[in-house]
C-alpha cells in the first residue's frame, strides 16, 4: 500500500456561535494536506499523478481561500472538523484514493484530521 500527499494553504474569514471571541468576524490562514492511499499502477508506477491531484486541489482551494466560510455552500458551521470533512469530500468526489485530510492553523497549534 502506498501512499502520496499533497499540500495547499488558503485564507479565510468565519464566525461562530459560542464565546464572544468567536461571534465577531475574524480570519486564519489554513494549512490543509490531502493523502491518497492505494496500489500504484503497474504501467505507469504511479498511484496517481501529481499534476492531476494538483489541479483538482486548486478547484477545492478556489471554493474556500479569501472567502467567507459561514456563506461557503454546504460546508455547515465553520468549524476545523467541519471544513476537512468538506475537503475530504470534495477531493474524493474526483480522487476516489483520497483516505485523509488534515487541517491545521498552525498559529495556534491546533489540527484536526478526517480520515475514510
Amino acid at each position: 500500500m502506498i501512499e502520496i500527499s499533497q499540500e495547499f494553504t488558503f485564507d479565510a474569514a468565519h464566525f461562530l456561535d459560542g464565546a464572544p471571541e468567536y461571534r465577531r468576524m475574524h480570519g486564519h490562514s489554513f494549512y490543509a494536506e490531502v493523502t491518497l492511499r492505494g496500489e500504484p499502477d503497474a504501467a505507469t508506477g504511479f498511484l496517481r499523478d501529481l499534476g492531476e491531484v494538483n489541479a483538482v486541489l486548486a478547484e477545492v482551494r478556489a471554493l474556500l481561500d479569501h472567502r467567507v466560510l459561514n456563506e461557503v455552500e454546504g460546508l455547515g458551521k465553520p468549524t476545523l472538523e467541519n471544513l476537512a470533512k468538506f475537503i475530504f469530500q470534495h477531493a474524493r468526489a474526483k480522487l476516489p484514493e483520497t483516505a485523509r485530510v488534515k487541517l491545521r492553523r498552525p498559529t495556534y497549534g491546533q489540527t484536526c484530521v478526517y480520515e475514510a
